[in-house]
């Protein structure tokens, strides 16, 4: 039942030509259009996902929106991440404040919050307890784990989304309702063997399609319609026309680790870190997992071809992106980035094309 304006808080002005077609929805109408105006979300990742879910969240009034990212724009990102236009590619500006810039231009009435950071135990709680509602647009298990035992913590829901090749999947997490990400996956793939967008590709009509789907899921949290949000993890392969959406709501643990026992282990760093250190006179960084790996050299220059000109030999593998940056990599994992001695870069790098 919509609330007559009159009963609106008397600070809260809602534009209603903007919104007018959004309040005409019955399940928002003005009432669910006042939540929206008053919500805070998080947004953690301003890559595909995280720009579409970012345009989402502005036009449809969410007062406040946190975008968190640590890259910059690249000119292999304006195929499927919407904000960003050559000249951000062009500058490298850091997506969280292009993105920001983007969306001001789109909605001058609520407030945006750019932050150029790489989301970690550190600051994980910071950033993201303030907020109603926290939206993974990530692109690793790592940063989703770690999200989830915020989330379980503090008893704030979120929704995970990934979106690879033609396949994707959302799901709606609300601590203490449904079962967390940690009662379905147990723990991250082992490094190297997920793929990303940088090794398989993505095409970006997958991009919105499960993007869109997390953006409605948020919408029905923020305005209260807790009946209508989907209990299922919802499926794509959008190229060979699949969709398979598994009914989920049965599968809390109670010996999860996180929810069932509250151990927070990716928050309070009992898991172990990957060990990232600048390499001192060689403007170079190396990143050594925290578990050895055993990779296949000759796999791993298969998958990379595309990327870039690579060279092997029985010791190891580089990868030269461009004239400045190699990746050199290692049958244990380990990766040096050579042509930089920025940690969170370099990092970035390791995430995009070797999965952490």
């Amino acid at each position: 039942m919509n609330t007559p304006h009159d009963l609106l808080p008397p600070q809260l002005d809602i534009d209603r030509e903007r919104y007018s077609r959004q309040i005409l929805f019955s399940p928002i109408g003005e009432e669910g259009q006042a939540k929206l105006l008053q919500s805070r979300v998080a947004i953690v990742g301003m890559g595909a996902l995280g720009t579409v879910l970012a345009n989402h969240m502005a036009r449809s009034g969410v007062g406040f929106i946190r975008l968190i990212d640590r890259d910059f724009v690249e000119r292999s990102n304006l195929q499927r991440q919407m904000l960003y236009d050559e000249a951000d590619a062009l500058a490298s500006s850091p997506k969280a404040e292009a993105g920001a810039a983007r969306l001001r231009q789109a909605n001058s009435g609520i407030r945006i919050e750019p932050l150029v950071v790489d989301l970690n135990r550190t600051n994980a709680e910071e950033l993201l307890t303030d907020v109603d509602l926290i939206l993974d647009g990530s692109d690793n298990f790592a940063v989703r784990f770690l999200i989830n035992d915020v989330s379980v913590k503090h008893g704030i829901p979120w929704i995970y989304g990934g979106a690879v090749s033609s396949r994707g999947v959302s799901l709606t997490i609300r601590p203490g309702e449904t079962p967390c990400l940690r009662c379905l996956f147990g723990q991250p793939p082992d490094q190297g063997t997920a793929e990303t967008c940088d090794t398989a590709g993505v095409i970006g009509p997958l991009i919105h399609t499960v993007a869109s789907h997390q953006a409605v899921e948020a919408l029905k949290l923020l305005v209260g319609a807790h009946s209508a949000l989907s209990p299922k993890m919802a499926h794509w392969d959008v190229w060979y026309n699949q969709y398979a959406g598994i009914d989920v709501s049965g599968a809390r643990k109670a010996e999860c680790p996180c929810c069932g026992l509250r151990s927070f282990e990716y928050l309070d760093a009992f898991v172990d870190e990957d060990t990232i250190q600048s390499l001192c006179g060689r403007n170079s960084v190396q990143i050594q997992p925290s578990r050895p790996l055993k990779l296949s050299l000759p796999d791993w220059e298969s998958k990379l071809a595309p990327v870039g000109r690579v060279e092997r030999n029985p010791f190891l593998l580089k990868l030269h992106l461009d004239d400045q940056l190699t990746l050199v990599l290692f049958p244990d994992g380990r990766l040096i980035v050579q042509g930089t001695d920025d940690p969170v870069m370099a990092k970035s790098l390791y995430s995009r094309y070797i999965g952490m």
